[in-house]
């Protein structure tokens, strides 16, 4: 599954850390999700996009393989 995290976090200036602190989970989760390692629960998708301030939709693509999986 292709995310948009990296990119979303990048345009806020964000650090993982950051990302991580503001929706519950540790660094190493939002390194992971990043990099198409682990796709984050549905609680998870949805702090994120809420904290993005955007649809799971638009953050998240399930018929598309992650980046490092290419």
């Amino acid at each position: 599954m292709r995310n948009d995290v990296r990119d979303r976090r990048a345009e806020t200036g964000e650090s993982q850390a950051d990302l991580a602190a503001a929706v519950g989970v540790t660094r190493q989760s939002i390194n992971a999700i990043e990099r198409g390692r682990y796709d984050p629960s549905l609680d998870l998708a949805f702090a994120l996009a809420d904290h993005f301030d955007c649809r799971i939709e638009d953050l998240f693509d399930p018929d598309a393989e992650a980046a490092d999986e290419e």
